[in-house]
């Protein structure tokens, strides 16, 4: 693995944006009191993995304004290296508003035209590149945010495949940023340099479509996936668990941890943590599945995006009989 002189390289880069996130825990028509924070699935992934005591760090890119210095002293806060990240003079950073609609219903408005993150280019992402990584993340979000944007992340890919680092990419599609057709094209060109791709069962067809499969379920896909170059893919499937299938056919499937439903938005984030988390330990792909699910269950049973996820020592604590005080 190449890197520049003098550095150390981390075990995950990662780039994306990162928002002032308003959480509301009812609806936002009648007034409902705010908690302030931030949220980004890049970030959220970094948090998730600084917490397993791995060291990430996030390059993305905030404007010049309160919100952009929240969001760097709360990822600093939480151990994640932001010295490649950078401030935009003149853009601002981008915003989220979520509010509890009914029960575990969430609804997420976003502000992100012409945000900072919106502006990133490749040159500005050049020195995180250099430094080194032992995985980069990266997520279809990204992609989607602008031209420039959509270049960082297929010059990275690029790059680290060059350099032999794990290039993981997380299919994370959004229908308010653009077309399941748009995100298809978008993403076929990165597929060759994608070492491991994670995708929830309904965002298969994104890519799959792209590959010009026809529609044939969830093992047309993946095989489809692994034909284009992809190395293992990764199938969340919320409740129902997930699994793992490689280029060798190996197999497996993990069920769902059973706990009670506070919160999903984050949990896909949380996932990809947790496997990447076994990926950096060396565990075998069930072990991986099973920290993946692990940290999906503390993100799914926690309020907010990331503030629920667990340190390395208190992975066992979902296995604690429910209603338990811990003394």
């Amino acid at each position: 693995m190449s890197t520049a002189p003098g550095s150390v390289p981390v075990d995950v880069l990662t780039f994306g944006e990162t928002m002032l996130a308003t959480q509301l825990p009812g609806p936002l028509a009648v007034g409902a009191p705010a908690r302030t924070t931030i949220a980004g699935a890049e970030s959220n992934v970094a948090v998730g993995l600084s917490r397993l005591g791995h060291r990430a760090a996030w390059a993305g890119l905030v404007g010049d304004d309160e919100p952009g210095r929240l969001v760097l002293r709360t990822l600093r806060g939480e151990g994640v290296d932001t010295a490649r990240a950078g401030t935009h003079p003149t853009a601002p950073t981008g915003g989220m508003l979520r509010e509890r609609r009914v029960a575990d219903l969430m609804r997420v408005h976003y502000w992100r035209r012409h945000s900072a993150a919106s502006l990133l280019t490749p040159d500005a992402l050049a020195p995180a590149l250099g430094d080194g990584a032992r995985i980069l993340h990266l997520t279809g979000i990204t992609c989607a945010l602008g031209p420039g944007p959509l270049a960082a992340v297929r010059e990275a890919a690029a790059h680290a495949h060059a350099r032999g680092w794990t290039v993981a990419l997380d299919v994370n599609h959004r229908q308010r940023l653009w077309s399941a057709e748009e995100a298809g094209a978008a993403l076929l060109p990165l597929l060759p340099h994608v070492t491991v791709l994670i995708a929830s069962d309904d965002e298969l067809p994104v890519v799959a479509h792209a590959l010009a499969e026809r529609p044939g379920g969830e093992e047309r896909a993946v095989a489809a996936l692994l034909d284009a170059g992809v190395r293992e893919v990764v199938v969340k499937r919320g409740g129902e668990g997930a699994a793992f299938r490689d280029r060798d056919g190996t197999r497996h499937a993990l069920p769902a941890l059973q706990v009670p439903v506070r919160d999903t938005v984050g949990a896909g984030d949380a996932f990809c943590a947790g496997y990447l988390s076994g990926l950096l330990d060396g565990l075998a792909p069930d072990g991986r599945l099973a920290r993946a699910n692990t940290l999906g269950a503390f993100a799914v049973a926690s309020d907010g995006d990331w503030e629920g996820l667990p340190r390395r020592d208190e992975l066992h604590l979902l296995a604690t009989a429910p209603g338990s005080t811990i003394r």
